[in-house]
């Protein structure tokens, strides 16, 4: 009887530790990839992106062509950013991505736009997730040879705001336009969402700059690896500067 007795109190106890919340550093991650057209379905690489993520990872695109950081709380999407964090912590650790830029840069002040990031941050740190800064996409857009870098000065505004706020960003504007750079204008036009359109992309555009986002995230959080499929063959065509399909 004694050995019943014994038991019991222990199952309950093994009971009660498996029905425990998991530990956050044990859950794998959700992402929720905030942003412009660059970004969004349909021209951007967060698709791509949650494409190359490994079970039991998941995340979604709440993307907006034409956003802004002011016009993404006014159409009520940070509002759905926040409600997802709520209702994924129970099973996953919440990655907020937010890459801004494009159409801020036409309509507000860098001060303005490191205000807005700012807040952005503080709310998706405060609702539990971690926040990850990610500078512009780079436009394809040459002269004299070489991409026109007219979004240096939002880069440099969004990695001080991600430095101030002592979270992580990754310079996704740097690498494209690097990567761009290498390949020359003629190969970019390979990725043009429609002919002439130098700002969005295609699917092809969208693996490619998706499994660029991958990399730089891995650089940063390489305890991440276990949660995004690997594509060898991309990664090192995209880090050597080599044009890439997006059929690798």
């Amino acid at each position: 009887m004694k050995f019943f007795q014994v038991l019991f109190p222990l199952a309950t106890l093994l009971g009660q530790i498996n029905a425990a919340p998991k530990p956050q550093s044990n859950k794998p991650p959700y992402f929720i990839l905030t942003g412009d057209s660059t970004v969004a379905v349909n021209g951007g690489w967060g698709d791509g992106f949650l494409r190359d993520l490994r079970e039991p990872a998941a995340g979604i695109n709440p993307a907006k062509s034409g956003a802004t950081t002011v016009s993404f709380r006014a159409d009520g999407r940070w509002a759905g950013v926040l409600q997802s964090i709520a209702d994924n912590l129970e099973e996953f650790r919440p990655i907020v991505t937010i890459q801004f830029g494009h159409n801020d840069q036409k309509v507000m002040t860098t001060e303005e736009y490191q205000s807005n990031l700012t807040s952005l941050i503080t709310e998706a740190k405060d609702a539990g997730a971690t926040p990850i800064i990610i500078t512009s996409l780079t436009r394809r857009r040459f002269s004299g040879g070489s991409v026109i870098q007219n979004l240096e000065e939002w880069r440099q505004a969004a990695i001080a705001t991600a430095e101030e706020n002592c979270i992580k960003w990754l310079d996704l504007n740097i690498a494209s336009t690097n990567y761009v750079n290498a390949i020359g204008s003629e190969n970019a036009t390979y990725y043009d969402l429609s002919s002439g359109d130098k700002t969005h992309l295609n699917v092809a555009g969208e693996t490619v700059f998706a499994r660029m986002v991958a990399d730089l995230l891995l650089e940063k959080r390489p305890d991440l690896s276990p949660f995004i499929i690997p594509n060898k063959a991309l990664s090192d065509k995209i880090w050597a500067g080599e044009f890439a399909t997006g059929d690798e």
